[in-house]
């Protein structure tokens, strides 16, 4: 689509690499954020995903960003079908969950509407500023087709609208054979942002292909994990799960990928969750540079 606008960032502010080699040494945690917003003009929430923050927190993040700066933020665990526990859940919430054996919360119709409310109301000071993009949704690998099918996910998707929800497939069983156009089929009846992922090649179950689809009306979707396949499937740590520092030919790739879907979306997000050491900020720069935006030093 003739001017649509690619917008550049990486999957959290606060990972150590980011700390100790990409910010100024010595810089207060508290001034990161604004000093990566005069780099970036967008940025993943990741700790969204392990507890819900304090509205003041989320107005701080609001108030330190400028105009035009936008967030995409990952909903809780227990909403991408992650396991969980009571002390995950805001504490207004754990005497109305049951869990299992193991202590783990089972998810429930009303547990998933009570974790999602509380969740759009801690994000509503970014929403009033104009700043959240979409509610990111980072699937268990466990959900899969055969256990599970996504129309359990139809009833997030309805009441976070109008609000856009992009979910991440991680087990490429949704994307395999017939299944595939079954798979689309459902992101496009919902309105669902396809998060497409650049990573490593396999046919391991949680290697997930690298397609590019837009499947919502305005918005494209680009989450680029590195290429490191052994440390992908053997990495204890994010750190070493996502440590591939990406080459110039292959951001030119990256680059090209998104130029691409730009071609049938208003808007294309590209978030680099390389995070080991510096490697997504140097990453996400390059690539504006290659896109011609200006890039603060």
């Amino acid at each position: 689509m003739a001017g649509a606008r690619v917008v550049v960032g990486t999957s959290s502010w606060t990972d150590p690499g980011f700390v100790e080699e990409w910010y100024p040494p010595g810089l207060p945690a508290r001034e990161r954020l604004a000093w990566y917003a005069e780099r970036f003009e967008a940025v993943e929430v990741n700790a969204t995903h392990y507890a819900i923050p304090a509205v003041a927190t989320v107005e701080n993040w609001a108030r330190q960003t400028p105009p035009g700066f936008s967030f995409d933020v990952k909903l809780h665990k227990l909403l991408s079908r992650h396991r969980a526990e009571l002390k995950d859940l805001p504490p207004a919430l754990r005497d109305r969950a049951e869990t299992d054996a193991r202590g783990r919360v089972l998810l429930s119709p009303a547990l998933e509407d009570a974790v999602l409310d509380a969740s759009l109301a801690a994000f509503a000071p970014l929403e009033r500023a104009g700043k959240l993009a979409t509610l990111l949704v980072q699937l268990t690998p466990a959900f899969k087709p055969g256990d599970h099918e996504l129309a359990e996910l139809d009833r997030l998707v309805a009441r976070a609208a109008p609000r856009p929800v992009a979910i991440e497939l991680r087990h490429r069983g949704w994307l395999e054979g017939d299944r595939r156009e079954a798979t689309l089929d459902w992101y496009e009846r919902h309105g669902v942002v396809f998060v497409c992922v650049d990573g490593p090649e396999g046919s391991a179950p949680t290697i997930v292909p690298n397609l590019d689809v837009v499947t919502h009306p305005r918005l494209a979707y680009l989450r680029a994990h590195g290429r490191n396949a052994r440390g992908y499937m053997t990495g204890r740590s994010v750190a070493e799960r996502f440590d591939h520092d990406y080459a110039e030919g292959e951001l030119r790739e990256l680059h090209g990928r998104s130029e691409r879907l730009a071609q049938d979306a208003e808007e294309v997000r590209v978030m680099f969750n390389n995070n080991n050491r510096d490697f997504a900020p140097k990453a996400a720069q390059r690539m504006r540079e290659l896109l011609g935006q200006t890039v603060a030093e």
